[in-house]
Order: structure tokens, then C-alpha cells, then sequence
């Protein structure tokens, strides 16, 4: 009896001191952009790679969104945002001086690529310029996404008024690519990585031969107001097909955020695998191979997570 009761012990305590799963949400944007994809195959590195955390990504309409899921769920949700976005949250300023009206405390894990700013349109609008939108038919992005943010900040440098000069629409990038398909839309503005999928297919589309807009003329309006949060890019004609010319515009960083509160191992362990698994994550959308720890902590408008600090601490980042 008492060799039956030692082993019944000893298959009993190891079941009772397992950890148990950790549910991990990786809160993303819409399905036609760039955020959703990248965002499945980081929760797949993560399920595969840390051990008691499974992680799914979370369809939603991106940036402010994923900044007040965040601020509801801390300890089991994280998320991409844009910068411009993302430094509003902590001063409860633009978009979160209402909802939820008070600083959200969010953190930066890790710089991840670039955003370029898209005014896409088509031959036969008439658009060339951003000013041609006037009087068209044209979409800012979702509601509450950080493309509506920055589209709204652009079209105040330009002196155009969203709601008087122009018809509004607030449609997703997947949306706003079949919408022109059916030439029930002008143009549409998105913030996203090259190429961002919705794009290149109306790009592919038989019959239609996109145009970007340049936008760059509008930059040093933007950074007297906002600063060196925005800075001057290029969309290279090759990752549009059609693409006339190169079209230089206005870069806006990503960012993979957490609650000040996530767990301080877990936000470690994912900085980590972010750049340790890069080439597993690059299969899935190139934009991963644009992260890089170059200037990783002039990147972001917003404090380290210290779990993330400690991670380039010991890569010996400068900074940290």
C-alpha cells in the first residue's frame, strides 16, 4: 500500500504544478492590410515557440481600437499600432480625450517596420494631386483606425475640410479596393507596409491601372505640428504593378505595444522571439525583414516595456 500510495504521488504533483495556458491575444487591424497577416504568424511563433501561451490574432479596425483593447484586457492582450496613434494614448489627447478620456498607459515591446502613406487612386478620376479630391468620392479608412487619424491630420495640412470638400466614406483598405473596382470610389487613403495586399490586387486587376498620389509636400506642415514622428518615404513603383513612378510620401512607424502591467517575462520572451524567429516571420509578409534593433529606441514615441528593456539590455543596445 505504501509503494502504491508513492507513486500515486508521483504522478499526481508534477499534473498539479503544470502551468497552465496562457490565452494570448494579438490584437491586429483589417483583413486587407498588412497588421492581420503579420499578426497570425507572430501568434503562430508564439504558440510554437513559448512554451504554456497559445496566441491568436484578433481582427479589428486597427490602431486606436487596439490601443483601448489593450487598456480593457492588460494582461493577455498585445497589439500593433501606429506611433502617431499610439502617442496620443498616455496625454488621453485626440481620439482618447473622449473615449475613454483618460491616459492609457501603453508601452512599446518593439519597433517593427514602417508605414507609408497611400492616396490611391486610378486613371479617369482626375485625381493627380491631393487637392483634386474635392468634390470625389473618397475614403479616410475605418473608423477609429490609425489610417483615419493620420488621413484627417494630412488633409488639415493641405487645407482640405473632410466634411464639406469631399464625399466621406470610412472603409476599410479590402473594402475601398472593391468599391473602386465598381467605381463606386475616387480614392482612398491607407497607412500600411509595402505591398499591402488590397492594394496590389486592385493593382492586378484587369482594366484598372492605380495611381499614387504624392504626398510629400505636406511633411514639414505635419512635423511643425506633430514633429519627427513623421518623416519623408518612398513608394517604389515595383511593389505596385501599373505603378507609373515611384510616389515619395509620408512614413509613420509601427509599433508592437502591451499595458504597462503585461507580465515582465512574457513581454522578454516575446521582444525575443520577435527578432530571434524574424526569418520565420518574414515568410509570412516581407515587411518582417525590415525589423531591425538600428535605432530601436529613437523609434518609438512611448516608454519601454522593462521586459523588453531587459531583452536590449542584453543584446547591448545602445540607449537602454
Amino acid at each position: 500500500p505504501a509503494v502504491v500510495a508513492v507513486v500515486a504521488l508521483s504522478v499526481w504533483v508534477p499534473s498539479a504544478l503544470s502551468a497552465p495556458t496562457i490565452r494570448l491575444s494579438i490584437v491586429t487591424g483589417t483583413t486587407g492590410g498588412v497588421y492581420f497577416p503579420l499578426g497570425g504568424g507572430l501568434a503562430q511563433l508564439i504558440s510554437k515557440y513559448i512554451p504554456g501561451v497559445q496566441a491568436t490574432a484578433e481582427v479589428t479596425p486597427a490602431s486606436a481600437d487596439n490601443i483601448r483593447l489593450i487598456d480593457r484586457r492588460p494582461a493577455d492582450t498585445i497589439g500593433f499600432v501606429l506611433a502617431d496613434t499610439a502617442a496620443d494614448a498616455p496625454k488621453a489627447e485626440g481620439v482618447f480625450k473622449e473615449n475613454p478620456g483618460r491616459p492609457i498607459p501603453i508601452v512599446t515591446l518593439t519597433p517593427i517596420y514602417n508605414n507609408f502613406n497611400h492616396l490611391v487612386t486610378m486613371d479617369g478620376t482626375g485625381i493627380n494631386t491631393i487637392a483634386d479630391i474635392k468634390g470625389k468620392r473618397v475614403s479616410l479608412g475605418p473608423p477609429g483606425s490609425g489610417t483615419e487619424i493620420t488621413a484627417l491630420r494630412i488633409l488639415e495640412a493641405a487645407g482640405i475640410d473632410p466634411t464639406r470638400d469631399f464625399r466621406r466614406e470610412r472603409l476599410g483598405p479590402a473594402e475601398s479596393a472593391d468599391a473602386m473596382k465598381d467605381r463606386r470610389l475616387d480614392a482612398f487613403f491607407w497607412s500600411g507596409g509595402l505591398p499591402t495586399p488590397s492594394v496590389l490586387d486592385l493593382a492586378t486587376t484587369p482594366g484598372i491601372r492605380i495611381r499614387l498620389v504624392p504626398l510629400d509636400a505636406l511633411l514639414p506642415a505635419l512635423q511643425r505640428k506633430y514633429g519627427a514622428i513623421y518623416f519623408r518615404s518612398v513608394i517604389q513603383k515595383d511593389f505596385y504593378p501599373g505603378a507609373p513612378a515611384d510616389t515619395p510620401t509620408i512614413g509613420v512607424a509601427n509599433l508592437l505595444i502591451a499595458h504597462q502591467t503585461f507580465d515582465e517575462g512574457l513581454a522578454y520572451q516575446i521582444t525575443k522571439l520577435v527578432y530571434e524567429r524574424r526569418p520565420e516571420l518574414a515568410l509570412v509578409h516581407k515587411e518582417a525583414t525590415n525589423i531591425t534593433l538600428i535605432g530601436v529606441k529613437g523609434r518609438s514615441p512611448l516608454p519601454f516595456h522593462r521586459g523588453a528593456i531587459r531583452y536590449f539590455k542584453e543584446r547591448g543596445i545602445e540607449g537602454f
